[in-house]
């Protein structure tokens, strides 16, 4: 068995994994970037290595300094949680070939499933039909308004590395085709580091329901259980079932049939998740995701297995702990994933910042999972995932009551959080009833008209300084980087140190009233972010609804629109300013 495993992530997915590890007796290495000094994955893990950097591309996505603190920490293993390199075949192939050994699938499978072209060609080799579309990579718009005259309007463009609803636009007409492609290449290359996109027909009212997977090296595979991924906004998971209600049984053997068909087309090993889209009771493969999945735990509770158990026994050369026949399945579990976004009237806005007061939710059959506790910061720079929630009961009916009781009792200050818009969702009839596709939350829910109360400006904790000092240790003379408050340190050495982290001291205010500063002219951003586009030039006429820039916040791209008509009088940002909440951007007379 490993004695040492290196988590190549953060946040909830890496403390949930070194848990695990702990419990089998097996050390855990973490790596944290600048941001992620202090948090709490790397409080859990036995040692911690920093990769420096902020952004994931300097830190996270480092493969060379990952290889490095392998070496350091003499780690012999490696779990990539999920995001980041985890459906990386170069990262695995690097890895494996640094003699670490990758919990995950081979490359090869990675490569095959990790391109959405290449799976659905795999999965109709294997006798899985999956959602008409392309198999091969756009090029250029004209080929979707092609694609959307002869298959009909809307159309799906998908990014074909990665998953997680990044790099997804949907097309309504031939007049949106080209800025859609550019965005969702834009998107996907940020994301993925690949910008191919492929299409496919968008469904009319569809669910989304994946089959958890599992195969060993010695010729097993089976399926654990399906979920019901319906409950989506932005292509994105919010709240997440198993089983599937109102699902037939007959479907669910076939289903569960089809995706182990899939996972051994690809010589698949590990856990794995094959995704499909099922209407008028058929079924349509959709993607295989190559990692474990963010809505795991909710196959865990109604199976008693832990799936990050099995990923480490497969990796470490064991059979698969069960048959197919003995894996049973009890009860109706429920997740809620609770994001730092403002939910007023169906936004979901990126809301970044410091968490003041987390109280976690308790009671029977309640688990959550989050990386975060009272005092840490969530930052744009970052997926927004919070926390996930989780619930179990012998039936539905009854884990949605504790999942409204459990919500309810949550306490999360200083952030606004996805937690009011789950409660709408949980409470409406329609969800109840089953009565839902994965358009539902965006066009029936209501959740247009959520008001949100907004927590007060609140005074951002103060920013740390680094400062270099010599140590002594056991007679060796060595340089120790501290990173100390502004106010534990001498004014001369602040002055002379240079800020590992962005401003101090500053009150942050939120507001989701308006993303343009309420029509008054005053053109405003909603959230702290990125610029990745100005859509206008100076002295341009812009109208009510328009577009004026682009700026992405936590791994997604939100739209500033006009909310005054008039003229482009002033634009105060370019391509790649960082923008804080409440920035002008852009005025309009």
């Amino acid at each position: 068995m490993f004695k040492k495993i290196l988590i190549a992530n953060r946040g909830e997915i890496a403390v949930r994994v070194a848990r695990t590890a702990r419990e089998m007796g097996i050390q855990t290495v973490a790596i944290y970037s600048e941001l992620d000094r202090d948090a709490l994955h790397v409080r859990v893990a036995d040692e911690a290595y920093a990769l420096g950097g902020s952004t994931p591309q300097e830190s996270y996505l480092n493969t060379e300094k990952i290889l490095e603190i392998l070496k350091r920490s003499r780690a012999d293993a490696l779990h990539p949680g999920y995001g980041f390199f985890s459906e990386n075949a170069q990262f695995a192939r690097d890895i494996s070939n640094s003699g670490i050994t990758f919990i995950g699938p081979p490359p090869e499978a990675i490569e095959i499933m990790g391109d959405k072209i290449s799976s659905r060609i795999a999965a109709q080799k294997a006798g899985v039909e999956g959602v008409p579309g392309t198999t091969t990579a756009i090029e250029d718009h004209e080929e979707i308004v092609e694609f959307g005259e002869l298959h009909g309007w809307p159309v799906a463009i998908k990014a074909a590395f990665g998953g997680g609803g990044r790099g997804m636009r949907v097309v309504n007409s031939k007049e949106d085709a080209k800025d859609a492609l550019e965005s969702a290449m834009r998107e996907s290359e940020k994301a993925f580091g690949r910008s191919e996109c492929y299409l496919e027909r968008y469904l009319s009212w569809p669910r989304h329901i994946e089959m958890q997977v599992f195969a060993d090296s010695h010729g097993n595979a089976l399926w654990v259980g399906e979920r019901d991924c319906s409950s989506q906004r932005r292509h994105q998971k919010l709240i997440e079932e198993a089983p599937a209600p109102n699902f037939p049984n007959d479907i669910r053997e076939k289903m569960g049939d089809a995706a182990v068909r899939v996972a051994k087309a690809c010589g698949y090993r590990n856990a794995g998740t094959v995704e499909f889209l099922y209407q008028d009771d058929d079924f349509y493969f959709l993607e295989m995701n190559t990692r474990l999945q963010v809505e795991h735990p909710i196959t865990e509770l109604i199976t008693g297995l832990d799936l990050v158990e099995w990923q480490i026994l497969v990796a470490d050369g064991h059979r698969l702990p069960l048959a197919q026949h003995e894996i049973q399945r009890r009860g109706a579990s429920i997740e809620v994933r609770v994001n730092a976004e403002d939910p007023s009237r169906g936004r979901f806005l990126p809301s970044p910042g410091t968490i003041t007061k987390f109280i976690r939710p308790d009671g029977p059959y309640t688990r959550t999972d989050t990386g975060y506790e009272s005092g840490d910061s969530v930052s744009q720079f970052y997926d927004n995932l919070v926390a996930k929630i989780v619930v179990w009961s012998d039936n539905r009916d009854k884990a949605i009551k504790r999942m409204v009781r459990v919500l309810k009792e949550t306490e999360i200050e200083g952030i606004v959080t996805t937690i009011p818009a789950h409660l709408a969702i949980l409470e409406h009839p329609e969800f109840q009833q089953v009565e839902y596709s994965t358009k539902w939350v965006e066009t029936r829910a209501g959740l247009e008209n959520l008001e949100v109360q907004l927590p007060p400006a609140a005074e951002q904790p103060e920013a740390p300084v680094k400062k270099t000092v010599i140590a002594e240790v056991s007679g060796k003379r060595v340089e120790v980087n501290l990173y100390l408050l502004e106010s534990d340190t001498p004014a001369s050495d602040a002055q002379s140190t240079t800020r590992t982290r962005g401003r101090s001291k500053k009150p942050v205010a939120h507001s989701h009233h308006s993303s343009t500063g309420g029509g008054s002219g005053q053109v405003t951003v909603p959230m702290q972010g990125t610029v990745v586009k100005v859509l206008v030039e100076l002295g341009q006429k812009v109208e009510v609804g328009q577009s004026l820039l682009v700026l992405e916040a936590m791994k997604m791209e939100n739209a500033i629109l006009c909310e005054r008509s008039g003229v482009v009088k002033e634009i105060r940002v370019n391509a790649g300013d960082t923008v804080g909440t409440g920035d002008t951007v852009v005025v309009i007379e």
